[in-house]
């Protein structure tokens, strides 16, 4: 039998659980970025590095393959978006599953898969199976993205959190100059095989050391697993001496952000996907599908068809057009790394939409004006690619930012299942387009698409030096 005092007892019990829970969140908040912060970026980011060698792999090896296999401008499409079909489901599952079994776990499963994969790529000798490793390979990749993204953002505090995260994710670009100067050197002297061969093997050594990270703490609280979180909070603070808040000196203002984390903690409830489409996120969820969209229908879209491009349309050497196609990647890298410096002053919206505007600018000048000449195609092509390279990033950063934890992983895996998605037609539809209308046709649409980019990115909410439990309750 329970006594009237029950009721008073549990209410007690999430108030104090509430508390703890606020202290602890608070304590994320406080400790400065210490080598703990940079030994599980580096960990992560080194899955982030051969999940771009493994995107853009097929991109180099295919002038070589559409001479070896006789493959069309359909075809070539077709191969290009098996990856980005498999990577739709596993943004899907694996953003579902790292909010079931943690994000860590998730992580290591997605690199094991995209890397073995690789490996089997490289003994593929038809159009066929190629066709379906990638489509394997891809669900992996999916996967690897959006959970990573998760991961290191729920480290991150707020001040200084856009540099933290973008520098980490200054290693995808990193990955496809990788890729592109690999490729430039490989594909022409030893065949393509060594491309996949490259990215997976090193990717199975990742997954065992991913294995090994801590579980992000603000996933440990949203389970209820304070002491697992406790365990691993103390981690970080022994990692660093400095703190930005003085408990002897700052009582009011600790007392102040305490409350205001209870307070977001009180109105939690366990998270579900039909939260994503409710009355007080819907429009952000709405925003975000846009703006992956949008964004990577382009980037991905110049990105995958320039090699092939420079050596189909303009009769370019193999050697060449591949070191043509390297220059937007090596662009890409400075401007994101001018992003990471800058995006915590100027803002994520403000940003975004510059890039759209800049980005759209330049491809409406190409398609009016500069396709008549492989090297215009070059600086334009490969500039805007850069530009809008940099908005791709920050969507990584911004996407978590806009959910709550309990939701967090999922919304961003369905988020960049529209990358996917974008990623899958645009080969497919630039194929068509360049068939049927020409080069021109193919940059203006995505002048076009820019435009509905922009639209959207108009609509961001600014998340800049906010903690996440401030910005989504």
């Amino acid at each position: 039998m329970c006594s009237g005092d029950c009721g008073t007892t549990a209410s007690n019990d999430a108030i104090d659980y509430r508390r703890r829970a606020a202290n602890l969140l608070f304590r994320i908040e406080n400790v400065p970025f210490s080598r703990w912060h940079t030994k599980a970026r580096i960990v992560m980011g080194s899955a982030t590095l051969f999940d771009a060698f493994d995107a853009l792999s097929l991109a180099f090896v295919m002038p070589v393959l559409v001479g070896l296999w006789h493959l069309s401008p359909g075809g070539i499409g077709v191969l290009i978006a098996a990856g980005y079909l498999g990577q739709v489901l596993g943004a899907l599952f694996f953003g579902w599953l790292a909010e079931r079994v943690g994000r860590v776990p998730s992580a290591t499963v997605t690199v094991g898969l995209m890397s073995v994969m690789s490996v089997a790529c490289a003994f593929t000798g038809n159009f066929q199976m190629l066709f379906l490793c990638r489509f394997i390979q891809g669900i992996g990749v999916g996967g690897e993205v959006p959970v990573a993204a998760t991961y290191i953002n729920e480290l991150s505090q707020a001040h200084g959190r856009g540099r933290f995260f973008i520098l980490y994710e200054l290693i995808f670009p990193i990955g496809l100059l990788l890729a592109a100067q690999l490729g430039a050197f490989l594909v022409p002297r030893f065949g393509w095989e060594y491309m996949f061969l490259v990215g997976g093997i090193p990717g199975i050594i990742v997954a065992l050391l991913i294995m090994r990270l801590p579980e992000s703490p603000r996933w440990l609280i949203g389970k209820g697993r304070l002491h697992e979180a406790e365990r691993v909070i103390a981690e970080i603070e022994a990692s660093t001496t400095a703190r930005h808040l003085d408990p002897t000196k700052n009582a009011s203002e600790i007392g102040r952000r305490v409350t205001t984390l209870e307070e977001g903690l009180r109105s939690q409830k366990k998270g579900n996907w039909r939260e994503l489409f409710s009355g007080f996120y819907r429009g952000r969820t709405l925003v975000v599908w846009v703006l992956w969209a949008s964004s990577y229908f382009i980037a991905n879209g110049i990105n995958n068809w320039l090699p092939s491009l420079y050596k189909t349309v303009y009769n370019m050497p193999l050697r060449e057009s591949l070191h043509m196609a390297s220059l937007s990647n090596v662009l890409s890298t400075g401007a994101v790394l001018v992003c990471a410096l800058l995006v915590d002053r100027v803002g994520r919206r403000l940003w975004a939409v510059g890039c759209f505007v800049v980005g759209g600018a330049l491809l409406t000048a190409l398609g009016l004006y500069g396709t008549g000449n492989p090297w215009t195609v070059m600086v334009l092509a490969s500039t805007a690619y850069a530009v809008l390279g940099s908005a791709t990033v920050l969507l990584y950063l911004y996407t978590p930012e806009i959910y709550p934890t309990r939701i967090r992983a999922i919304g961003t895996g369905l988020a960049t299942s529209w990358l996917r998605a974008a990623s899958a037609s645009a080969p497919t539809i630039v194929g068509i387009v360049l068939t049927r209308q020409g080069i021109a046709t193919v940059f203006l649409m995505f002048a076009a698409v820019s435009v509905v980019g922009l639209i959207a990115a108009t609509r961001m909410i600014e998340t800049t030096n906010r903690a996440l439990e401030e910005i989504s309750p």
